[in-house]
């Protein structure tokens, strides 16, 4: 049996039709305003899962970014110290090899050595703490300086400060300060001390050289880990700014539209809501002509 097409079902459908263009030429116009390909999780709810997805690698992502930042300027702070103490300690082997020459230098002589011998003894404290953002970055993870002032050890050298770079690895980015610099007799601080005191006795300072280098190798021993550590450190920036990349591709061809695209789209419909409009009219001229009469 044929239906019978009347002048109203012929407006409801028109109507529909024309509800249903105006619908989609809506959706362009928010597409085209956001950039993005869905508005609500029940427009696509598979992509909305993975662009959730996506989203919280990207937070983790750029959480390591920060981790590796901020552990590449603890371990900058670190190798600036070491490197100055380095040279710190280099002069005051040349003014040792000065003081043990006991036939060229009088007692005036060797006192100004080791009035600058303590001096040097006073910087090298100062660089054995320091600081990065009020924290010692040679104390572990105390909130204390490393070295008190009379050069002994007092940070925390097995409680190591670590920074995590990716969902598998941590670097450590503190430094053993007690490694650096020695620590009670052993400590750079006491032999220079001692060096001081041989001095102004008139003890023969020469055997102290042979201490000297010992405290250096093991300062320079000391850098060469800071040096791996940063290395570790660059190599995790490089991976995490490639995953970073790679996930903003990921989430775009999920979640942004083609800006040409959803133009071309907009357009296009457009010219579709128009002739609906049109047809729309032609439909509902009659119906009203005859409602009229």
């Amino acid at each position: 049996m044929i239906s019978r097409a009347t002048a109203s079902s012929m407006t409801h459908t028109a109507m529909r039709q024309l509800q249903a263009n105006l619908s989609e030429l809506s959706r362009l116009q928010e597409q085209a305003n956001s950039q993005r390909a869905f508005l609500a999780p029940s427009d696509d709810p598979n992509a909305a899962a993975t662009t959730l997805r996506l989203h919280a690698e990207q937070r983790r992502t750029e959480q390591h970014a920060r981790n590796i930042d901020d552990g590449i300027s603890w371990l900058a702070a670190a190798d600036s110290a070491i490197s100055a103490s380095t040279a710190l300690l280099a002069r005051a082997r040349n003014l040792t090899v000065q003081g043990a020459n006991d036939g060229a230098m009088d007692a005036t002589a060797k006192e100004a050595i080791a009035v600058e011998l303590e001096g040097i003894r006073d910087e090298l404290l100062a660089r054995a703490n320091t600081t990065l953002l009020g924290r010692s970055v040679f104390a572990g993870t105390s909130d204390r300086p490393a070295f008190d002032a009379a050069g002994d050890f007092s940070g925390l050298p097995d409680a190591e400060v670590v920074r995590r770079v990716s969902d598998e690895a941590s670097i450590r980015v503190d430094t053993d300060g007690a490694a650096v610099f020695g620590s009670g007799d052993d400590s750079v601080f006491n032999l220079i001390g001692r060096i001081v005191t041989d001095l102004r006795s008139g003890v023969n300072v020469g055997p102290r050289l042979n201490e000297i280098d010992q405290r250096r190798d093991a300062m320079l021993s000391v850098q060469g880990s800071v040096g791996a550590r940063q290395s570790q450190m660059e190599r995790a920036k490089e991976a995490t700014v490639q995953d970073s990349v790679s996930l903003e591709a990921r989430r775009a061809a999920v979640e942004d539209v083609d800006s040409v695209e959803v133009i071309v789209q907009l357009q296009a419909q457009e010219l579709v809501y128009r002739s609906a409009l049109a047809v729309t009219g032609r439909v509902l001229q009659p119906s009203l002509l005859e409602f009229l009469r």
